[in-house]
């Protein structure tokens, strides 16, 4: 969970991500990570941003061969 994501936007200073959406995105995270138990994996979850939760996974790994991503859509 990327912190930038739960402050104001720049032009009007409205939540990015309201508290109805935020509950969605913890069900829907937590439905996932039970769904991977079920099949055997699992899913980490982590708060920061994304650059520096990334770079310190993949120290704590060691043996990463491939990073995927997407990056937002910026209005």
């Amino acid at each position: 969970f990327d912190p930038r994501h739960y402050l104001g936007t720049r032009c009007y200073g409205f939540p990015k991500t309201g508290p109805h959406r935020l509950k969605f995105l913890l069900e829907s995270v937590k439905d996932l990570r039970e769904t991977l138990k079920k099949k055997g994996s699992t899913l980490v979850v982590r708060k920061g941003k994304p650059e520096d939760v990334v770079r310190d996974l993949i120290t704590q790994l060691g043996s990463v061969c491939a990073v995927a991503f997407h990056e937002e859509v910026r209005e």
